[in-house]
């Protein structure tokens, strides 16, 4: 039987670069999203009163 305990191999330290140089949030689209939504609702709304 193999041991419990892990080792961290040389491929490792590659793909954790790479992941920590692709995997991002999109923040700007997520924040351009809901300034569109709101505005567009609100847009809606006051055509709506009128």
């Amino acid at each position: 039987m193999k041991p419990m305990i892990w080792h961290p191999e040389p491929k490792d330290q590659k793909v954790n670069q790479y992941l920590d140089n692709m995997n991002k949030e999109p923040w700007f689209a997520i924040y351009a999203g809901i300034i569109l939504s709101v505005s567009l609702f609100t847009f809606l709304v006051l055509l709506g009163v009128f």
